[in-house]
């Protein structure tokens, strides 16, 4: 059985891995879409041809001798995007990593490696593959040497394969006469001029009939239709260069020793040089095909086990004086901990009494322990020791749900751990890189430390922590120690970072005060009367029946409201509604397309407000039953590093979506009720965008209106629409409110034609009498677009940081989503930095007056105080004074203040 070679068209596969894969990037910001598709298409080949030998043949930017004999050769190609053009030298550093052949040569491109290459290896006898975008290398096919281009989709890759046969088949001429064909109809994508007039179409009638150029012109007064003929005589010299130029050179002068592209077997790919640089460009799912060992870490060798209160009492008297950091692993599962999953007894489960399983340290390179938590080593004793350890400065890992662990709710001071004394890595690591949806321990031990560690799942698969413990003890050792030895290696690189790019004051002030407000709000939760839940369920339930009825009469029949496909054929099938857009599952019933249809079809409204009702209901009125807790409270999660903007969100369950528009999802409200004997006050701010963007822009018109406590979406209406201000109409006004807070969010003229159902022509007019009516507002977030494609980023009032790689995207749509970015992200970043400054001094001044009254939810602008009765008039100043005094703007920051019975009243 013959050997086979594999040989692979570098830029070609890169080329069409890019393009046929969403963007994606690491948390460096590489992209690195081209290399994932690049190497999943590699791996593909592999599995299905198992070759002995592989070659990667790429271009070398230099003109070739094709660019001698005609100076135009590829002169219409578009520049390599940037995103992909960075991508080359990472392919390249991929495939020498895994000990892959790498060909390339000046003067000659990649085609003609892969031809000099695969016509030498089919004399010596060998199969040959040549995998390729390029439909050029067909000329190459033999029975020998099969072409596959592959074809990458969001489902896969798909290959075609050609061998003489499959030419013939497809193109009617054989792989030679394929070089033919395109010197009569030429290149547009090579820029081949090839003969006027001839298409492919007749260019491959005549080469299938004479076979050549050469001899078509031997033939040429006999060739049809006359027009050929006649272009053929006139350009033969053209036809005749354009063959060379097409021709793919088989004897380049090129050094390629076979031995060396030899592969004893696929896995010697899989080297630990790429597996540390899959790693480094996140390509997590590809990882298990790996089978090196993680890299060892030399802190492993002094991570250790400990189980006595002794002995743990003697490490920890070490910390005294010194840095340390700590990690404590909670349970997660509730089966019994003392038993494995067979039923016997597990000598390394932590006992039920214990709140936590354990609690790792590390104060040096080799001083690294978890303390397991037992009967002697109990929690407490363990909490204890860490809170008394009188140590000079504290790490951790994600802070906030640990701080119940260690009963520092509600209190600023536990021992000697304090708010002051700890750093939360987690919150550092998404201040200095906001981009990322997780913040690993690995990430950052890579990011700030420059360790290759192994991860969580590397070590424990997807297992719990409680299982893992029992079924992978020396995996869950090594987990929670590097978690608490990477929080104590990176603090000194992420706290010169945090310098370096003027967020110190923002994490000190304002992020890890935060996590203590958080930590008490989610702690405290919010109550809810289960019956008011339950009832107002049950009126959902009659207004959807009635909406469904209705619907199934103006529908004339019945079907399922909840199925896309079924809708879409009753109304742009049945009842023949515009704006019918049909895709391969059917027709669009998306919001944007059904709220356009509403004001002229009944039905179409009916089927939005149900809609609004079913989620309503399975969300909140059936959904929420499901989060209260035995204190018949719900306590939310309040996420901290989620948003890019450094806006809060909530989840489990999320209360910052509770529907306001409509009055039934406002009613849900109504089910949350304050303590015996408390109130709920409620406050939130007034246009806190809009004047944030006033202060910034420093827009003296702006600036004037909010001094004069004017209604500042009428004022805009009448400066916009050059009309008296007691003459503006509430549709005016209406109008003017949209471009007020499009501006904001840098909203386009196509984007505000859409919300005010006017044309694109009009809304332009309103954007630029809008700017022409606050003219500093205009230069103000053209800096901003500025600023940020010279620096990569923007920044809000108090220093937040947020990348916008759009930006300096080479795709249009990106990079006008780029520039939105770019002026939103200041106002929306300072706007939420400001009430979480808000937040901050509310709940410390509650605490420091040792008030009843609680903090206990926030919604983007607004703050909810579950007040004692006889603390009202006081926890009002503190409300009043904490919001309106978070920041020092132009204008004043105003509150609307509300109490009330529910939440519902308080708003």
């Amino acid at each position: 059985m013959s050997e086979k070679l594999v040989l692979i068209d570098g830029h070609s596969i890169l080329n069409r891995a890019f393009f046929g894969i969403p963007d994606l990037t690491n948390s460096e910001g590489l992209h690195t879409n081209a290399v994932y598709g690049f190497l999943n298409i590699l791996f593909k080949i592999l599995e299905e041809e198992q070759p002995n030998y592989l070659t990667v043949a790429f271009d070398v930017s230099q003109p070739t001798f094709r660019h001698k004999m005609y100076a135009e050769y590829k002169g219409t190609r578009k520049p390599m995007a940037e995103e992909l053009r960075e991508q080359v030298p990472l392919m390249k550093e991929m495939l020498k990593a895994m000990g892959v052949t790498i060909v390339e040569k000046g003067g000659y491109e990649a085609d003609d490696i892969l031809g000099t290459i695969a016509k030498r290896s089919e004399a010596e006898g060998l199969e040959v593959s040549v995998v390729s975008g390029d439909r050029d290398l067909l000329q190459l096919a033999t029975d020998h040497i099969k072409i596959r281009i592959p074809k990458t989709k969001r489902t896969g890759t798909e290959i075609e394969d050609y061998n003489t046969k499959e030419v013939l088949d497809k193109y009617h001429v054989t792989p030679i006469e394929f070089i033919d064909v395109k010197a009569l109809m030429g290149d547009t994508s090579d820029n081949i001029p090839g003969v006027p007039g001839i298409g492919e179409k007749t260019a491959t009638a005549l080469i299938a009939q004479y076979g050549s150029i050469e001899n078509c012109y031997a033939h040429v007064d006999e060739i049809k239709p006359p027009r050929a003929s006649k272009n053929l005589k006139e350009n033969y010299e053209l036809a005749q260069m354009s063959k060379t130029l097409a021709t793919i050179e088989i004897h380049a002068d090129i050094d390629y020793d076979l031995q060396s592209a030899r592969l004893e077997q696929i896995k010697d790919l899989y080297t630990e040089e790429a597996y540390l640089l899959c790693k480094r460009l996140e390509f997590k799912n590809m990882l298990g095909r790996f089978e090196v060992d993680a890299p060892k870490n030399q802190a492993e060798e002094h991570f250790k086990l400990v189980t006595e209160k002794k002995e743990a009492e003697k490490i920890f008297a070490k910390i005294k004086g010194i840095e340390c950091a700590f990690q404590i692993i909670p349970m997660e599962e509730k089966k019994d901990a003392n038993m494995d999953a067979g039923g016997q007894m597990n000598l390394f489960a932590a006992p039920q009494t214990n709140e936590f399983l354990g609690m790792a340290v590390c104060f040096g390179e080799k001083d690294t322990y978890f303390f397991k938590a037992g009967e002697e080593l109990t929690s407490s004793v363990l909490s204890d020791l860490l809170t008394h350890s009188e140590a000079a400065g504290y790490m951790t890992l994600d802070l906030k749900p640990q701080l119940g662990l260690l009963h520092m709710i509600e209190q600023r001071e536990n021992g000697c751990l304090n708010q002051k004394n700890i750093f939360d890595n987690v919150i550092a690591a998404y201040l200095l890189n906001p981009l990322k949806n997780e913040y690993p321990y690995e990430d950052i031990a890579k990011d700030y430390c420059s360790l290759m560690i192994p991860s969580r799942v590397d070590l424990l698969g997807k297992s719990g922590y409680d299982l893992a413990m029992d079924e992978k003890p020396e995996g869950f050792l090594k987990t929670v120690c590097f978690m608490a030895y990477t929080a104590f290696s990176s603090k000194k690189a992420m706290m010169e970072e945090l310098k370096a790019t003027g967020m110190e004051q923002l994490y000190e002030t304002i992020e890890m005060p935060l996590v203590f407000t958080l930590a008490d709000m989610e702690h405290t939760g919010i109550a809810i009367d289960a019956a008011n839940l339950k009832e107002y369920g049950e009126k959902l339930a009659v207004r959807i029946k009635e909406l469904e009825t209705r619907i199934y009469q103006e529908a004339g029949e019945e079907f399922n409201i909840n199925s896309p496909k079924q809708l879409g054929v009753i109304l742009f099938e049945k009842l023949e509604m515009p704006y019918g857009k049909k895709t391969k599952t059917g027709y669009s019933t998306a919001a944007d397309v059904l709220d356009k249809l509403a004001p002229e079809y009944p039905i179409v409204a009916d089927i939005l407000e149900y809609r609004q009702l079913t989620k309503l209901k399975s969300t909140y009125a059936d959904g929420l039953a499901n989060y209260i807790k035995e204190d018949g409270r719900i306590h939310t999660s309040f996420n901290q590093t989620i948003t890019v903007t450094g806006r809060l969100s909530s989840t489990e369950p999320n209360l910052q979506n509770i529907p306001m528009r409509i009055e039934l999802g406002r009613l849900i409200r109504k089910a949350f009720l304050p303590a015996k004997g408390c109130v709920f006050m409620d406050a939130d701010y007034s246009q806190i965008e809009l004047r944030v963007l006033a202060h910034m822009s420093g827009d003296e018109k702006l600036i004037e209106a909010y001094r004069e406590a004017q209604d500042i979406h009428r004022i805009t209406a009448s400066q916009v629409f050059h009309i008296p201000f007691d003459e503006v109409t509430d549709l005016q006004r209406r109008n003017a409110k949209a471009v007020n807070f499009g501006i904001v969010y840098g909203i386009s003229s196509f984007g505000l034609s859409q919300d005010l159902s006017i044309s694109k022509k009009e809304a332009a007019e309103y954007i630029e009498r809008y700017f022409e009516t606050y003219p500093k507002i205009k230069t103000f977030l053209d800096g901003l677009v500025e600023d940020a494609k010279k620096n990569g980023y923007v920044t809000t009032m108090f220093g937040r940081r947020r990348p916008v790689p759009e930006l300096s995207s080479s795709n249009f749509m990106q990079r006008s989503f780029g520039e939105r970015v770019a002026m939103n992200a200041p106002i929306q970043g300072t706007a939420a930095d400001i009430i979480k400054i808000a937040m901050i001094r509310v709940h410390d001044r509650l605490l420091e007056e040792h008030l009843k009254s609680r903090l206990i939810i926030t919604v983007h602008d607004e703050l909810l105080i579950e007040t004692a009765e006889d603390e009202i008039d006081r926890v009002k100043e503190i409300l009043t004074e904490g919001m309106q005094q978070a920041a020092d703007l132009k204008v004043a920051l105003a509150i609307d203040l509300h109490t009330g019975k529910n939440w519902y009243e308080a708003k």
